[in-house]
């Protein structure tokens, strides 16, 4: 009798609780840091292109430093939000306000680093056309993307290193 009760009860009810998935990386991807870089790296294409785009539309109004400060300024909000996001993984309200202003003051080092060496190549040749000071910006803007990295990972998403 018991046996037929238990074939003919349905069955209880299971509640799915959902489980995080952790996704198991495979070769050098393995590594948070290599995993963290490439989305970096991917963030910061965009943003380098907006950042140029918004330089060379500026720079006939503005000339060249007050066009660099600006075009590091205006991106440097989509910056921050992006790399919080994707490079980051942080998706929680918590500390955005002050992630966005450190993520300000990192952008200040990246203008003393790309507006320094605009003034070194304005200084070296003052008849430079704005080709050369987009190399320029280029090129010491790769030096400061190394720092903005070095001190996102270890000063302002901290919390975060290792997703």
């Amino acid at each position: 009798m018991d046996a037929q009760l238990e074939q003919h009860s349905p069955a209880p009810a299971v509640t799915a609780v959902p489980v995080p998935v952790r996704r198991r990386h495979r070769g050098v991807l393995r590594y948070p840091l290599v995993r963290q870089l490439l989305r970096f790296t991917a963030v910061g294409l965009v943003c380098t292109a907006t950042s140029l785009a918004l330089y060379a539309l500026l720079r006939p109004y503005l000339g060249s430093q007050p066009a660099n400060a600006a075009a590091l300024i205006l991106t440097s909000l989509m910056n921050t939000a992006l790399n919080r996001r994707l490079t980051f993984k942080i998706t929680e309200r918590h500390r955005m306000k002050r992630d966005h202003l450190n993520g300000l003051i990192v952008i200040l080092v990246a203008l003393l680093i790309t507006g320094g060496s605009l003034g070194v190549l304005h200084w070296i040749n003052p008849g430079t056309t704005v080709a050369d000071e987009l190399w320029t910006t280029t090129l010491s803007g790769f030096v400061a993307t190394a720092v903005r990295f070095t001190l996102l990972r270890h000063w302002i998403f901290r919390r975060a290193r290792h997703r």
